[in-house]
C-alpha cells in the first residue's frame, strides 16, 4: 500500500511538461457527477486553450444509443487537489455535436442572463451555503448514529466539539483545504444542526463563477468521500421526523444593493421574487416539499414571507443590512440538491431583468 500511495502521489511537474486534466460535468438526474481525464501535452491557464472533448451520453441518460455522442466544452479551470503539480480539473457543460445545449446543460441559459449588460452592470455576488449529510456506506445511515437507531436530540450538534457531537470533521477539513488549493472561494464550514450534516459556503462569487464553483466543490466532496469509504447525501430532507432538513441557503446582492440606498433596492428586489414565487420553488430543488414545511427553520412551501433577522421566513434580511441601509439578502429556500446554475440565474433575472404585468 505504501507504494500504491508513492505512485499516487507522484509529482509529474518534476519531470516532464505533460499534465493531467480532469473533465467534469453534470449528468443526466441533474445530481450525478461525471468525470474522465486526458492527457495534455503542457499546462494550461485559460479554458479557451483546452480542447473540447465527447462521452457516451447514452450511458448518462443524456443522449439515445443511436447518437449517443455529447461534446464536453471546457469553462472553468481549478488547480487539481488529488494529483497536485500543474494538473487541472476543468468544468464544462454539454452539447451536441452541432453545438445546441443539451436540454440538461443548465450553464448554457444561466450565462446567457448573466451576461446581458443589464446583469452585467450590477455585477452579483453570490454567497451559497451547502449542507450535506454524511451516510455510513453500507447501510446509508448518517454517519456517527447508532445502526438502526437514533442519537440523541438536537441541540448539542450545531457548531459543535467532541466524538459524541461531531461526526465526519477530517472529511470536512480535508474538503475545505482541498477546495482552498483548487481554488475555489470557500468562504468558511460548520457542523449543522442534524448529527452528521454538515455545511460549506461558497463565495462571494460573481456571477456565473459561483455554479462552477460550487459544482467543483460538489465534485471535489464526492472524491473525498469516496476516498474516505462515506457517502455523501444532498437530499434536503435526509431523515424524516423532528430533523433538520439540507438547504442551499443563497446569499445575493447587487451593486444598486450595496451602495447607499441600497435596503429599498432590496426590498423591491424581495417584492418581485414574492410574485414569482411557485416560480422558484419549482426550480429550487427535488424533495424540496418534504424540508419546507414550517418548522426546522423553513417558511411552508405555499408561504412567502420576508423579515430581518428571521431564519423562519423565505428571505431573511440580516441586521446589519437594515442598520447600514444597504447590503444583501439571503434566499432560504433553495434545497440542497437545487442546481447553483438554475438558481443564481434566476434570482438574477427576477430582481434584475423581470418586469411585473
Amino acid at each position: 500500500m505504501s507504494l500504491l500511495s508513492n505512485l499516487i502521489n507522484l509529482n509529474l511537474s518534476d519531470s516532464m511538461e505533460k499534465i493531467i486534466a480532469e473533465y467534469i460535468w453534470i449528468g443526466g438526474s441533474g445530481m450525478d457527477i461525471r468525470s474522465k481525464a486526458r492527457t495534455l501535452p503542457s499546462p494550461v491557464t485559460d479554458p479557451s486553450q483546452l480542447p473540447k472533448w465527447n462521452y457516451d451520453g447514452s450511458s448518462t441518460g443524456q443522449a439515445p444509443g443511436e447518437d449517443s455522442e455529447v461534446i464536453l466544452y471546457p469553462q472553468a479551470i481549478f488547480k487539481d487537489p488529488f494529483r497536485r503539480g500543474n494538473n487541472i480539473l476543468v468544468m464544462c457543460d454539454c452539447y451536441t455535436p452541432q453545438g445546441e445545449a443539451i436540454p440538461t446543460n443548465k450553464r448554457f441559459n444561466a450565462a446567457k442572463i448573466f451576461s446581458t449588460p443589464e446583469v452585467t452592470a450590477e455585477v452579483p455576488w453570490y454567497g451559497i451555503e451547502q449542507e450535506y449529510t454524511l451516510l455510513q456506506k453500507d447501510v446509508k445511515w448518517p454517519l456517527g448514529w447508532p445502526v438502526g437507531g437514533f442519537p440523541g436530540p438536537q441541540g448539542p450538534y450545531y457548531c459543535s466539539a467532541g466524538a459524541d457531537k461531531a461526526f465526519g470533521r477530517d472529511i470536512v477539513d480535508a474538503h475545505y483545504k482541498a477546495c482552498l488549493y483548487a481554488g475555489v472561494n470557500i468562504s468558511g464550514i460548520n457542523g449543522e444542526v442534524m448529527p452528521g450534516q454538515w455545511e460549506f459556503q461558497v463565495g462571494p462569487s460573481i456571477g456565473i463563477s459561483a455554479g462552477d464553483e460550487l459544482w467543483v466543490a460538489r465534485y471535489i466532496l464526492e472524491r473525498i468521500t469516496e476516498i474516505a469509504g462515506v457517502v455523501v447525501s444532498f437530499d434536503p430532507k435526509p431523515i424524516e421526523g423532528d430533523w433538520n432538513g439540507a438547504g442551499a441557503h443563497t446569499n445575493y446582492s447587487t451593486k444598486s444593493m450595496r451602495n447607499d440606498g441600497g435596503y429599498e433596492v432590496i426590498k423591491k428586489a424581495i417584492e418581485k421574487l414574492g410574485l414569482r414565487h411557485k416560480e422558484h420553488i419549482a426550480a429550487y430543488g427535488e424533495g424540496n416539499e418534504r424540508r419546507l414545511t414550517g418548522r426546522h427553520e423553513t417558511a411552508d412551501i405555499n408561504t412567502f414571507l420576508w423579515g430581518v433577522a428571521n431564519r423562519g421566513a423565505s428571505i431573511r434580511v440580516g441586521r446589519d443590512t437594515e442598520k447600514n441601509g444597504k447590503g444583501y439578502f439571503e434566499d432560504r429556500r433553495p434545497a440542497s440538491n437545487m442546481d447553483p446554475y438554475v438558481v443564481t440565474s434566476m434570482i438574477a433575472e427576477t430582481t434584475i431583468l423581470w418586469k411585473p404585468t
